[in-house]
């Protein structure tokens, strides 16, 4: 789809990915981007440089799922889920925001005859690796109920496609961060939290020895995916999102170390028992032939970025970290 004059509705566009995709959507000739959130996690600040331009709203009747927000829109992107600590805690819950929700959000794209959705799911949909890189035919190992969720919507997807024709495509995120991270994420968090540890002159913790690897894929890169997919003409397709380079928490923490100056040691903690993955680096080569996406942002540009944001943000990043119950 051609973005020239098109209208796209950005739903969960006031969180992490969903705010960049704004920005990355305003960087182009559209004609209307309207964001439809309900504020659970996403924020006013998040969108601060986009509500400036007179082509971006909020949905004025709040974030509940409705047919009416996507009253001509030629595009959908669907980024609002329960995120996966708080789907382990509350399964009913997330049954409720990222399956019934994404089947509303689906429902309301045929009803309404939008031209295009891109889904946001995720590579907890694999699990562990079985084996690296995991390419889009990796055997879906996951074994917590954020990953059920998106595995579901996926499958629902393909079932309206065959149904009734929906016009879909779906991203598997690997491991995302950048600025306007928040503490939420089981995975990004541990970013957040090394840094704030090294911001208060204290060691950074790691849990467990360090080993864990995983693909970190910066946050402007997965709006760019979000915008090539919409673009694309792949229709009923998944991809994966991310580098495809392996970076282990022991790289990370001396990476952060060092872009800090931070002389601190690494401090080495038991192991969460919550059920996460250890392993998980994506193949990036689908996307790249089929919808023209390849990530533009190495590890150590991100990650100057994110802490260049924290520095500038420090207001917000305090708000973040008592939204979780953390000391401001």
């Amino acid at each position: 789809m051609k973005l020239k004059g098109k209208k796209f509705v950005v739903v969960g566009g006031a969180g992490l990915i969903g705010s960049h995709t704004v920005d990355q959507l305003i960087n182009n000739d559209v004609a209307e981007v309207v964001i439809y959130d309900n504020f659970a996690r996403g924020t006013q600040e998040n969108l601060a440089n986009a509500l400036k331009d007179s082509r971006v709203k909020i949905y004025e009747a709040g974030g509940d799922i409705m047919q009416s927000a996507f009253e001509g829109a030629d595009g959908v992107f669907h980024l609002a889920a329960l995120w996966l600590l708080q789907c382990h805690e509350y399964p009913r819950t997330a049954f409720d925001v990222n399956v019934r929700g994404t089947f509303n959000i689906m429902e309301a794209c045929v009803a309404k005859g939008v031209k295009r959705l891109v889904y946001s799911s995720s590579a907890s949909v694999y699990g562990d690796a079985v084996c690296e890189p995991m390419d889009e035919q990796h055997p879906f190992n996951n074994q917590n109920f954020y990953g059920a969720t998106k595995i579901a919507g996926e499958a629902m997807l393909r079932a309206f496609h065959h149904r009734y024709g929906l016009n879909f495509v779906g991203l598997r995120y690997m491991n995302v961060y950048g600025p306007r991270q928040d503490y939420h994420g089981a995975y990004i968090a541990v970013i957040m939290k090394m840094l704030d540890a090294i911001d208060n002159a204290q060691s950074p913790t790691i849990m467990g020895d360090g080993s864990e690897a995983f693909d970190f894929v910066a946050v402007g890169d997965c709006a760019l995916a979000n915008v090539c997919a919409m673009q694309s003409d792949a229709v009923d397709q998944f991809y994966n999102v991310g580098t495809g380079k392996r970076t282990s928490l022991k790289q990370l923490a001396e990476m952060l170390l060092e872009l800090t100056g931070c002389e601190k040691p690494i401090n080495y903690a038991p192991r969460s028992q919550a059920t996460l993955v250890r392993n998980r680096v994506g193949c990036p080569k689908k996307a790249s032939i089929e919808i023209g996406f390849n990530a533009t942002i190495d590890l150590r540009e991100g990650l100057k970025r994110l802490i260049e944001w924290r520095a500038t943000h420090k207001a917000e990043v305090s708000a973040r970290r008592k939204a979780v119950g953390l000391p401001e």
